[in-house]
């Protein structure tokens, strides 16, 4: 397949789906939710390829996670079309409407971006989740999961788009790439793929942003933070942290770094380092949360679970059971280490004591600022988006999980009767902006 001769004609036929209704398109959604579940016996059979061979090469557990497809993401996956279904069209919205003169009108109206390439991790459900979220924001996509779970990915675009199709969309609305060398290609179609969001490993996403010409939104790393500020409830405190690293360890939104402050950490870090070993988490920190975790803990076991640490690994993103610990003098010093070592992805503080938490939410330099919950929390269905494209850490046009909203840019519209410039700049007439409706 030869990738830019598919990408000029998906750009050719982009505007054929972005004029398609509302109705059209949620059609094509519905179609390919009854499709999934249909031929899901076809999809768990591709997927049991997959794992098996995944998991003869090795494939550590945490990842594998990522790549079972099975009933439950079967149902979640359609819970999210469904939500999608059930939001308005992200597609002309008026956001501006102003008289600039009598009978000249300008509008800013809400457009799909045009043609997004999307190339994501070995996860299946993510095939779903992007297909859908760009169809129903009128944009074209190209489509690369990852290597491990290809025949599942092959499968599931096929069901997709043969929905999409049958319900009345263009066929050229998604096109799926399956050879490592045609990311390659991928990155040279800048005249005819109007955004790139890339999903993977930070190595990956740096590659991805140095060898093209084409826009590129989305993050490289998702080193997130909790800080427990010392007016807190410590066993609500010890839930959210179990949480937010255990409940899925590969995910870019669980927690990499505690930050711990220094007056409650005496009693606090042992209580914690107790609950993330039984969780088997694997525990790294400073020499002074190494100290008052030896020095404090009822259990002789802890003395020497904690690796010593310096302090440039508090960069390090482990997507796996480990953490790093560090004791904070004051919220002061949490925020200034979570905007100098972070991602800006996300980073909750825990605590009672509502000026902190103020402080907290508004210096923190990130997509997502939380206080007393998960940061397993910051994803796009359960914001509402219906799923998400992917999490941006970018202040430009989107930011945070990226839904509809995100996959829309604008355009103006000006309707006039003959007007020309030339009068306003000789004086004959003049603006009079009024803003309309």
């Amino acid at each position: 397949m030869n990738i830019r001769e598919e990408a000029r004609k998906m750009k050719l036929d982009a505007p054929v789906l972005a004029a398609s209704s509302n109705e059209a398109r949620n059609a094509a959604l519905s179609a390919i939710a009854d499709a999934l579940i249909s031929k899901k016996d076809e999809i768990f059979a591709a997927n049991a390829e997959d794992c098996r061979a995944a998991e003869e090469n090795g494939i550590a557990p945490a990842v594998m996670k990522r790549l079972l497809f099975n009933e439950a993401k079967l149902s979640d996956v359609c819970k999210g079309i469904h939500q999608l279904m059930s939001l308005p069209d992200p597609i002309g919205r008026r956001l501006l409407r102003r008289e600039l003169d009598s009978d000249l009108v300008l509008e800013r109206v809400s457009v799909p971006i045009g043609v997004i390439g999307v190339i994501f991790e070995a996860r299946p459900d993510a095939m779903v989740q992007i297909s859908t979220l760009c169809l129903k924001s009128g944009n074209c996509a190209i489509l690369k999961g990852g290597k491990e779970t290809a025949r599942t990915n092959r499968v599931l675009f096929s069901i997709i788009h043969d929905a999409a199709v049958s319900a009345g969309l263009p066929a050229t609305c998604l096109l799926q790439a399956e050879l490592h060398n045609e990311i390659d290609e991928l990155l040279q179609c800048e005249k005819d793929v109007d955004l790139l969001i890339p999903r993977g490993s930070n190595q990956f996403v740096q590659y991805i942003m140095n060898n093209t010409k084409i826009p590129v939104m989305g993050h490289a790393d998702g080193i997130c933070h909790i800080y427990v500020d010392k007016d807190v409830d410590e066993s609500m405190a010890i839930d959210v942290i179990i949480d937010a690293k255990t409940q899925y360890t590969a995910a870019c939104n669980a927690v990499e770094t505690i930050l711990v402050h220094r007056d409650i950490a005496p009693v606090f870090l042992p209580k914690l380092a107790k609950a993330l070993n039984r969780a088997g988490v694997k525990l790294r920190g400073t020499q002074e949360a190494e100290d008052l975790i030896a020095r404090n803990s009822d259990t002789a076991a802890l003395a020497s679970i904690v690796e010593i640490m310096g302090e440039d690994d508090f960069r390090t993103e482990y997507l796996d059971l480990i953490i790093s610990l560090k004791v904070v003098g004051d919220i002061e010093e949490a925020i200034e280490h979570i905007n100098r070592f972070g991602s800006h992805h996300t980073d909750s503080i825990l605590t009672r004591d509502d000026a902190a938490a103020d402080r907290f939410l508004q210096m923190v330099d990130s997509a997502g600022v939380y206080r007393n919950c998960s940061t397993r929390f910051a994803d796009g269905f359960r914001y509402g988006f219906g799923a998400e494209v992917g999490i941006s850490t970018s202040k430009l046009h989107a930011r945070g999980p990226v839904g509809l909203e995100g996959l829309v840019t604008y355009k103006y519209l000006l309707r006039g009767n003959g007007q020309i410039v030339g009068d306003y700049a000789s004086g004959r007439s003049s603006f009079h902006f009024k803003d309309l409706d």
